[in-house]
This record gives structure tokens, sequence and C-alpha cells, in this order.
């Protein structure tokens, strides 16, 4: 197998103690200025998922640094001491399967932006 890289589409969700939901989410929203590729943020009083793409040549590479995401950043974003309760990864063709219609193709843009957390 070639080591090219490759996009993946993460999605990582944390739960925990319930917290103010106001504190979650401005923590989120730090999150969402620290880590790169963030497209979707969403929290609750006690969980929080962020979506993202990540770059790496393997499913399991990009597993493992989504696996740190959360514990990375803890500190410098004041996220809630929670634990990581749920992974998805997939391959970008996967990903672009998965949203749209059976009849039609459409392309995902990909890129820098700043998402908005919004309540689950």
């Amino acid at each position: 197998m070639d080591h090219q890289q490759r996009l993946w589409h993460v999605t990582v969700t944390a739960a925990g103690n319930a917290r103010d939901p106001e504190i979650v989410r401005d923590a989120m929203e730090r999150l969402g200025h620290q880590h790169a590729f963030l497209h979707s943020i969403r929290y609750a009083h006690d969980r929080a998922e962020i979506c993202y793409w990540e770059e790496a040549p393997e499913m399991l590479d990009a597993a493992a640094m989504a696996m740190r995401v959360w514990n990375e950043h803890r500190e410098t974003a004041g996220l809630p001491r929670w634990e990581v309760v749920g992974l998805e990864v997939l391959e970008r063709a996967t990903y672009q399967a998965r949203q749209q219609p059976a009849t039609r193709p459409r392309a995902v843009a990909v890129g820098l932006s700043s998402p908005s957390p919004l309540p689950f």
C-alpha cells in the first residue's frame, strides 16, 4: 500500500458530567479557533461533537490523531474533562457519498472555516 496522504472526515464525540451549556459553548468556540479544518461543532450540557477533515495516509493514522484531539486541546480551549465516547473516520469518497442523493454526485467543499457551536 502506498503512503500517499488522503483526506478523512472525522467525527469525535466526548461526554461526561453535566456542565453549564454556556461554558461548554465558549470552550467549543475556542476549540474551533485552535483546530484546523473544523467544519461542525455541536454541544449540550453533557456532550460535544466535532467534525473536521484530517490528512493521513491510512485510516488508523487519522483515528489515532482524532483520539488525541480532545485531550490535547483540553487546557488551552478550556474543554470539560470528558472522555471520548465516539469516533467515526470516513474516507473522503465515502463521506461524500453519504451526503448526497444516489442520483447525482455533488462536491463537498474542504477548507478552513469558522463554524459556530450549535446545541444538539
